[in-house]
């Protein structure tokens, strides 16, 4: 871990799935038109099934968009399937169909996870939740973030490398260990290794 920090801290108004209590949280910051963030998904998918209970996770918004002109549509896409309740379902969809994030693969998608289509096409094209996203991105860079993804681990920079799956979800294991029982020479520090590849801008 690094000395970066979260900012602002996770609230109510985060995507968060997960216990509240679990002894670790972890933020992703995330493009879901971001090859890295593809490539990352089903790595977090599988600390998700490992750690279980002692996990919750944070989802907020990078879309890089001189990168990838996508980003901003399909996250506001995200916005207004959370406001229909489905937001993990969409974050799922999106990250699982990475080529297709036009506006008709979008309504698309919101039919297929049982959206109300036309208040969904509606909120997209009126910019509903173009702050709500644009907000996401300034805490990013509140936070340090400069590509992604970027990952926080209980508020603190992961740097470690999220594209070894073993080695995250051991480091995830070790924050949830309580600090008296770690030893000096098992700390998360201690497990970091090379960065991991990620977008930038």
């Amino acid at each position: 871990m690094s000395n970066g920090g979260l900012t602002p801290p996770v609230t109510e108004r985060d995507h968060v799935v997960g216990d509240e209590a679990a002894p670790v949280t972890l933020v992703e910051y995330g493009d879901f038109e971001c090859p890295y963030c593809g490539m990352a998904h089903p790595i977090v998918q599988a600390a998700q099934e490992n750690l279980g209970s002692e996990l919750r996770l944070v989802f907020r918004h990078f879309p890089l968009a001189e990168s990838h002109p996508h980003a901003r549509l399909a996250a506001q896409a995200a916005e207004a399937a959370a406001a229909q309740g489905h937001f993990w379902e969409m974050h799922d969809m999106l990250f699982e169909h990475q080529d297709a994030l036009e506006a008709e693969d979008l309504l698309g998608y919101a039919k297929s996870i049982g959206l109300d289509v036309a208040r969904f096409a509606s909120e997209l094209n009126a910019g509903t939740y173009e702050k709500r996203v644009r907000d996401d991105f300034r805490s990013g860079v509140k936070s340090g973030v400069n590509g992604t993804p970027t990952f926080f681990v209980n508020g603190d920079r992961y740097d470690g490398s999220w594209a070894n799956k073993e080695a995250f979800i051991r480091a995830l294991r070790e924050a949830a260990r309580p600090a008296s029982a770690r030893p000096a020479f098992d700390t998360p520090a201690a497990l970091r290794s090379r960065e991991a590849p990620h977008s930038r801008q």
